[in-house]
Order: C-alpha cells, then structure tokens, then sequence
C-alpha cells in the first residue's frame, strides 16, 4: 500500500512527465528514476504504517465487540435493552473498521 502526501503526488507526476519526454528523446537521466524510487519508498513505508494502524484498531474493535456481547449476556433485564444498543454500536465499529482494512489492502 502507498499514501502519498500531496506534494509527493506532484513531485512523482512532475518527474514522471520529464522521464517520459526523456525517454522518447531517448536521453534518460538516471536522477529521475533514482528520485521516483525514494518517493515511492517513503510512500510505502507511510502506507505499511498505516495499514498497521488500521489492523491495530480493528483488532481493538473486535475485542470491544466481544466485551459488548459478554455484556449483555450477565446485564440484568433492566439494562439489557442498554447492553443491546452498547453491542450493535460495537457491532457497526467492527464493519467499518473491516472496511476501511479492506479498502487499504485494495489498493
């Protein structure tokens, strides 16, 4: 996964443009390939870090589910209804955590 930032998304179209032309005058400057490299380098790490991130919390929104549900099962009939609300809640952070994981891996 890559996350570039927006400057980095400029620098690596800008540099990819000139490459481009280089390389149809057939005078390529290795500097641009070498340049590309490192922004891509840094925007792969940034990503790494962010995928780890996401696992990081759906793994928590997991765990928070399953708190949820013990929950309910031991809440006296009184706070049932509450304990219920407390689990869908827990249930909907679990799909968009999943989502968003599944989305970073995508791309």
């Amino acid at each position: 996964m890559y996350s570039y930032t927006k400057a980095e998304s400029r620098e690596r179209r800008k540099l990819f443009v000139k490459g481009l032309r280089q390389s149809a005058a057939d005078c390529l400057d290795p500097e641009i390939r070498r340049r590309i490299e490192r922004i891509d380098q840094s925007a792969a790490e940034r990503g790494a870090q962010e995928l780890a991130a996401l696992h990081k919390v759906q793994a928590d929104a997991r765990h928070d589910l399953a708190a949820a549900k013990a929950a309910e099962r031991t809440a006296p009939r009184a706070e049932r209804a509450a304990a219920r609300e407390a689990r869908k809640q827990a249930e909907q952070r679990v799909r968009l955590a999943e989502r968003a994981v599944h989305k970073a891996e995508q791309s």
